[in-house]
């Protein structure tokens, strides 16, 4: 009877485990096909001067920091996440807390990284915000078509 309780607890921890790193995966892996290609196009079609590039490295060295600190925060929050419901086998008020939680970060990181690309398109000049702005928008929209 005992070693069959542990066996469920086990096969629950486990799900929690891979529930835990699937939604980690669709929460935290950024898109990054749309990413590239918006580097692709700050970096190459729109032949930014050297006033400009310095400017845009300057931008992107501090997002990428703050960047990374952000998806750290989502690992561990994501950790918390698979814990609790590891405690709780259940929708309950810990797993609430860690998805709210969850929901913050990833929040915070979508906020920041629009900003990052506000700061970005400033350092443009009208042409370069037109090509820009498209890519963006198709970065955005790429799933929904």
């Amino acid at each position: 009877m005992l070693s069959r309780r542990l066996l469920i607890v086990a096969l629950i921890a486990f799900a929690a485990a891979i529930a835990g790193v699937f939604v980690g995966r669709a929460v935290s892996d950024p898109p990054r096909a749309s990413e590239t290609e918006l580097h692709a196009l700050l970096h190459g079609e729109l032949k930014l001067t050297s006033a400009q590039q310095a400017k845009l490295e300057q931008i992107e060295a501090r997002f990428g920091g703050r960047r990374r600190a952000l998806e750290v925060e989502m690992r561990a929050a994501n950790v918390r996440l698979a814990q609790a419901i590891e405690a709780e086998h259940g929708y309950g008020p810990r797993v609430t807390e860690a998805i709210d939680h969850t929901h913050v970060v990833m929040g915070t990181l979508q906020k920041e990284t629009l900003e990052h690309l506000f700061a970005m398109r400033a350092i443009l000049d009208d042409d370069q915000k037109r090509l820009f702005d498209k890519s963006v928008v198709k970065a955005l929209t790429a799933d929904a078509q």
